[in-house]
């Protein structure tokens, strides 16, 4: 069988059509992905030893007039390049995850007959899914609600999270200071590098926990803080071996995108979440609130992050504590989702 993977502009959008890619490849099934020209995915999706196609296709918010009065002209041509893509690959089913692509994509595909499924990592829809959900076979989502008539299966993590063994069995044996991970993702996050150094100043040293901070592109902003303050820490740009951090750590400080937050639940881990302030329709935001509905984390906006408060919430936190609440983010965890995505492609695919 070949699967026609459409997700891109993100890694909220493209490590999730991975963690699907490979489970399909795994059971012996081609997948082609369909991505924009020099993109986050053309740099991602080929080191992966994925074939890719391209159409030409950019977003439109916050685009000038004359983009907005040209946008049908560019849509019908990526429709039309989407066509000729399909016409090549012949797939036998399509996912769409999200991204430029996504959209021209997936209509073509409708024309075409060829099963649609649409997945939507958030816990508020962007706007092409929303619009494909109502042409799709079946409309998957990470959380209840996203989309009208959405099925929930969750979000794809990657197999090694999934593979972590439970809370009880990690918190066992550990003593003296928290172990602390801070992410910011790959961008980093300017207000995390700041303020928890800060933070962890106004805590007495022999109660400070051991840091592991992830600093992303604004590493050095961390590091100087860091040594402005005082506060010892492991600071990267990138950790590589995000399963090992997450069994390592007692508590996370995070943002709160949607692959990031099925992570939390999937590994089982106590969280802090700071919402990126600038998300589209401020859908971080909504992502922490299943984790947070449910115990296992605390939610702090940006506009409300100080050292004091943070520090506040680190010296607050016990390691029973942080177990409780990994207990709580495991229970709501969707461990199946790639499984049962890619068993419903499989389902669709084989029929006459």
């Amino acid at each position: 069988m070949k699967v026609l993977i459409m997700a891109g502009g993100t890694g909220g959008h493209v490590y999730p059509g991975l963690a699907v890619a490979h489970a399909l490849r795994a059971r012996g099934h081609e997948v082609v992905w369909l991505g924009a020209p020099e993109s986050f995915e053309s740099r991602t999706v080929p080191a992966q030893g994925i074939a890719m196609e391209y159409v030409q296709v950019s977003g439109l918010r916050g685009k000038g007039l004359l983009k907005l009065l040209t946008a049908p002209l560019l849509i019908l041509r990526a429709i039309r390049q989407a066509l000729g893509v399909l016409s090549r690959v012949r797939p036998d089913a399509v996912l769409g995850m999200g991204g430029f692509a996504a959209g021209p994509g997936g209509v073509a595909a409708w024309l075409r007959r060829i099963p649609l499924f649409v997945h939507e990592q958030n816990a508020t829809a962007g706007y092409t899914n929303r619009q494909l959900a109502k042409l799709a076979r079946q409309a998957l989502q990470g959380f209840d609600g996203a989309l009208a008539g959405g099925i929930t299966v969750g979000n794809p993590v990657r197999a090694e999270v999934a593979a972590l063994p439970p809370p009880a069995q990690r918190y066992a044996g550990r003593s003296g200071p928290l172990n602390l991970l801070v992410v910011g993702g790959s961008q980093g996050a300017k207000a995390l590098n700041e303020k928890l150094p800060a933070a962890l100043a106004l805590i007495p040293p022999a109660q400070r926990p051991q840091v592991r901070h992830q600093g992303g592109r604004t590493v050095e902003l961390a590091q100087a803080a860091y040594a402005q303050h005082g506060v010892q820490a492991e600071v990267t740009p990138f950790i590589q071996d995000m399963a090992g951090a997450y069994a390592w750590a007692d508590l996370v400080v995070c943002r709160s995108g949607a692959s990031t937050v099925a992570e939390l639940a999937t590994a089982g881990v106590a969280s802090v979440l700071v919402p990126f302030p600038y998300a589209v329709d401020d859908h971080q935001t909504a992502n922490a609130g299943a984790l947070v509905q449910v115990g296992a984390a605390e939610l702090i906006q940006e506009r409300d992050l100080s050292a004091e408060r943070l520090a506040a919430v680190l010296r607050d936190a016990s390691r029973a504590d942080c177990l409780a609440r990994a207990e709580k983010a495991r229970a709501a965890a969707h461990p199946r989702a790639t499984e049962d995505i890619v068993e419903r492609l499989l389902a669709a695919g084989a029929r006459p």
